[in-house]
């Protein structure tokens, strides 16, 4: 599969597995100059930025060399931009997940790992 399709399909997986999990999806491919977050979403009185990993060649444990320390950043900057420009959420607890999806290759079934407070800002 192309990796923009198989990027987008991860997407619609990972938002579908979040709303089940009863988070409300409040912005998809949120873009800023600093860089994207793929969806942000309410748990409850927390504001989560996901990051969503499909690979259907690599395992969890290769999750470093897509996620790592320079992507972080990249997502932590969007996240505070967001925050600025959407203020009714400012006050609100934040946290960074990852959602990796490994996707079977000959058939179409996937499994989804939701990684919650995969990262956070260090200072």
């Amino acid at each position: 599969m192309h990796n923009v399709s198989c990027g987008k399909k991860g997407e619609e997986q990972a938002a579908a597995a979040l709303t089940t999990a009863g988070m409300k999806i409040i912005a998809r491919n949120y873009r800023s100059k600093a860089g994207e977050v793929d969806i942000i979403a309410l748990d409850g009185e927390t504001v989560v930025f996901a990051e969503v990993k499909t690979w259907s060649v690599y395992g969890i444990e290769n999750l470093q060399y897509g996620i790592n320390s320079r992507k972080q950043q990249k997502i932590i900057k969007t996240a505070k931009y967001f925050l600025l420009e959407n203020r009714e959420y400012s006050s609100m607890a934040i946290r960074f997940d990852v959602i990796f999806i490994k996707n079977s290759g000959n058939n179409n079934e996937s499994q989804i790992t939701h990684l919650a407070s995969a990262f956070t800002e260090s200072v």
